[in-house]
């Protein structure tokens, strides 16, 4: 889980037992991605010796066929058979308290067999921010701590649908739960390269001298995916691209990229300086925005035929602040495109030598997200040979040929 390790402290890593649950647990998000997760913190002996993962949902399904589903998605071999061994099912309803009795019973009965002095309960909702006042409010009983026992629930994005449902959504888990149980995720912020940012920033002299609008052209944040919604129209159709991408996964990219150096790397300190960057952002206008529809979008079943939902954005974000006035921040979303990619690109402004008597392209910052992570600097070379001409090239990090071995999660 993306940031599974994040949810724990130190001790916490290291328990006796541990449990996870995952509600959704017949959907594509927790098939695709957060069972995978899972299965690599098993594989790289990051989760306890004694863990046990129970998926809910609502579909009929009994341990076998979730297995089964699960499968599916993991790399063939006796360690996918071992994580398997222990992952089991629980059906229930979300606003129903019986299925969540079922459930209490078998988290009960793991920790008990596993004899363990001390264990914890992760609880990943992988669901729509619609169930989570019923899922929260029915899970109660489920997570009451004590001197042996951690909770923890871990809220995916997108939280709530705009700003009153955010506030009101916060006001009920509030009401439930101390903070010091509620993890509100972004997945992105566990991609390698957006881990990067502030180190690449702040642990680099040459960097901070030149992050700001006095050498910086403009930001432009990517995110690019080849295919639709591939029967996820139902879902998609309710946020759109630019809840779903825009307003989680790059504004929070926008934030790290142009925030001030935090007291500290702390959890606390970093968020601080990412709320000032986004209360000098102004609002949005539409004539500073383009949205489109990809061909064939409602052709999909679960899509209404009448639906104007944007499946492709592109937003010019102004920052007023003294780093960075004048300088746009372009973030720009969209499926069904061309390739599958997300950067961040960062561009310099024109050089105003006088040497040369032609226009030389712009120096850039590339930061490549995903696919492929890698992180260049585009300079302006003399050609190779006699020639006297200038040309492009990159200064290059490829994370496949320098960290060649190493584990690079995937965000979940």
């Amino acid at each position: 889980v993306a940031s599974c390790m994040d949810v724990m402290s130190a001790d916490e890593t290291h328990l006796d037992s541990l449990v996870v649950v995952v509600l959704g647990a017949s959907g594509d998000l927790a098939c695709k991605k957060t069972f995978p997760a899972l299965y690599e913190l098993h594989r790289h002996g990051l989760l306890s010796k004694q863990f046990h993962v129970i998926g809910y949902a609502r579909s009929p399904l009994d341990d076998e066929q979730l297995r089964s589903k699960v499968r599916d998605t993991l790399p063939s071999g006796s360690r996918t058979e071992d994580f398997l061994d222990w992952l089991s099912y629980v059906q229930g309803q979300y606003d129903e308290a019986e299925g969540y009795k079922r459930l209490l019973k078998k988290v009960e009965k793991f920790e008990e067999e596993s004899g363990c002095e001390r264990c914890g309960r992760l609880f990943y909702l992988a669901l729509p921010p619609s169930v989570y006042p019923d899922v929260c409010t029915q899970l109660k009983p489920c997570t009451v701590e004590n001197d042996r026992r951690w909770c923890r629930l871990v809220i995916e994005k997108p939280f709530g649908r705009n700003l009153e449902s955010s506030e009101e959504l916060a006001d009920t888990l509030g009401k439930l739960y101390p903070e010091s149980q509620l993890y509100r995720i972004d997945h992105y912020l566990g991609k390698e390269i957006v881990q990067n940012l502030s180190v690449l920033r702040f642990g680099n002299t040459f960097m901070s001298a030149m992050w700001n609008r006095h050498l910086i052209n403009n930001v432009q944040i990517t995110f690019k995916e080849p295919f639709g919604t591939e029967g996820r129209g139902g879902y998609f159709d309710e946020f759109g691209i630019v809840r779903d991408i825009i307003q989680n996964h790059l504004l929070q990219v926008l934030a790290l990229v142009a925030m001030e150096p935090p007291v500290s790397t702390s959890g606390d300190d970093v968020r601080d300086e990412k709320v000032k960057v986004l209360r000098c952002l102004e609002p949005v206008k539409p004539e500073d925005c383009v949205l489109g529809q990809y061909d064939g979008y409602r052709d999909d079943p679960t899509v209404p035929d009448d639906s104007k939902c944007p499946t492709f954005a592109s937003c010019a974000f102004k920052i007023h602040n003294e780093r960075w006035e004048g300088v746009p921040f372009i973030l720009k979303a969209g499926k069904a495109l061309n390739e599958r990619k997300a950067e961040v690109r960062i561009q310099f402004n024109d050089s105003k030598s006088s040497v040369f008597d032609y226009h030389l392209p712009r120096n850039e910052l590339v930061m490549r997200i995903q696919p492929d992570e890698g992180i260049w600097m585009k300079t302006n070379v003399k050609e190779p040979g006699l020639s006297t001409s200038i040309v492009q090239s990159e200064l290059d990090l490829s994370y496949v040929d320098r960290y060649n071995g190493f584990f690079i999660s995937d965000a979940y």
